[in-house]
């Protein structure tokens, strides 16, 4: 009993692992220019619902070493 029952919850771990798919629930990602002026918190207050959050999303996700930006500068938004 306990093997068949282990063997149903490897094979539903297995097929669980195979078909499983991001659901794409963030949404699509937006390129932002910057404009003079920008800052990553100005970005991000008008975008996200906690600024904090927003600027380390953007700074992670663009890979900026640094909270400086430029203008003219794209950004990938998540």
């Amino acid at each position: 009993m306990f093997g068949r029952l282990l063997l149903v919850l490897v094979t539903a771990a297995f097929l669980w692992a195979v078909f499983a798919r991001p659901s794409g629930a963030s949404g699509p990602e937006r390129i932002y220019r910057v404009q003079a002026g920008d800052t990553l918190w100005s970005i991000a207050t008008g975008r996200y619902g906690d600024p904090r959050e927003g600027v380390w999303e953007i700074q992670h996700r663009n890979r900026l070493a640094t909270a400086s930006i430029s203008p003219g500068e794209r950004l990938v938004l998540p």
